[in-house]
């Protein structure tokens, strides 16, 4: 069983590594929950090792490691995503390895189907990384929903007050542009890989 101060520092060290892909120092964590010590930081985080929550990389300065119950080098992949005409998103329930650095309890995977990113690096059967969120900077490849039912891939532009534009990587294709209300960002891509047989 974890102490109440233990649960803090795993719940801040998830956050953290959330927000920032990599983990947190000694430092950070004492400063994020506000204490003064690092050796009860030092504690805590040897308690979670201990425990099983966390591996202690040897040799790194940022040397915390998640760890759970489940393949800690995993996301979910939760289907396949349109780079090209919008299809319907449909949930499988594969798993996906991937690094470190992109995983996380706000990340997923997405199989690409379509040509539309090839100019941005993003091919037909890459899988790309994306960070559930809800909204977006200019300039970010989203996973945008359109209508409650499409979803695609896009670089996202917001035109106006009322209009986002979802442009193609692709000069063979033309830009879409929507009213916000039929568009719902649902993450922002972190990361894509790609295998060869």
């Amino acid at each position: 069983m974890l102490t109440g101060s233990q649960h803090k520092t795993l719940s801040f060290i998830r956050d953290y590594m959330g927000a920032h892909g990599y983990s947190p120092s000694l430092s950070d964590i004492a400063k994020g929950l506000g204490l003064k010590s690092r050796g009860v930081v030092h504690r805590n985080v040897h308690a979670l090792a201990e425990a099983g929550f966390i591996e202690l990389v040897p040799g790194r300065q940022r040397n915390i490691q998640l760890k759970n119950k489940h393949d800690q080098s995993s996301v979910p992949l939760l289907g396949q995503i349109a780079a090209g005409q919008p299809i319907e998103a449909i949930e499988d329930k594969e798993q996906v390895d991937v690094s470190q650095e992109l995983t996380g309890e706000n990340r997923y995977a997405l199989k690409v189907k379509g040509e539309s990113m090839i100019d941005a690096g993003i091919l037909d059967g890459d899988i790309v990384i994306i960070r559930s969120q809800q909204n977006a900077q200019n300039g970010d490849i989203v996973v945008a929903l359109i209508d409650q039912n499409e979803a695609t891939l896009k670089r996202y532009m917001r035109i106006d007050n009322e209009h986002i534009q979802l442009s193609p990587e692709n000069i063979e294709m033309e830009p879409m542009t929507y009213h916000q209300s039929r568009v719902a960002i649902q993450g922002v891509l972190v990361g894509q890989f790609r295998t060869y047989n």
